[in-house]
């Protein structure tokens, strides 16, 4: 079975970066396009960043400038590097891959449980 597997949240003080990584493993095909999300308490689940297969970005206009999005196509990933972090960016970030299990012919979308990300002030 697919799985998306993150890592790298952690508590940080306001201006840090952190950097979040996301591994889609198991039965792997093909990765098309993959995301960032986060969700806050209290608040609707917000697009962060969208990479194409392509490997071209896109971000929410809450983290232009200071968030950045790659991918690694060999090791089946995704990341965001944050910078300059600030107490609204807290919450809870989720990655979105949308995945071609092998040996089958449509793709369906995976979600990862979530890191939580704390930025105290």
């Amino acid at each position: 079975q697919v799985q998306l597997v993150e890592s790298g949240g952690d508590l940080v003080q306001a201006g840090r970066s952190l950097r979040l990584s996301c591994e889609v493993l198991g039965p792997v095909g093909d990765v098309y396009d993959m995301a960032w999300y986060r969700q806050a308490p209290g608040k609707q689940r917000e697009l962060v960043a969208k990479i194409t297969e392509g490997g071209i970005p896109e971000f929410g206009d809450s983290v232009k400038g200071r968030f950045t999005c790659y991918r690694d196509d060999y090791k089946d990933a995704i990341y965001l590097q944050m910078y300059n972090l600030e107490p609204e960016d807290t919450g809870t970030y989720l990655c979105e891959a949308n995945v071609r299990q092998e040996f089958t012919y449509s793709s369906d979308t995976y979600w990862s449980q979530g890191t939580q990300v704390n930025v105290r002030a």
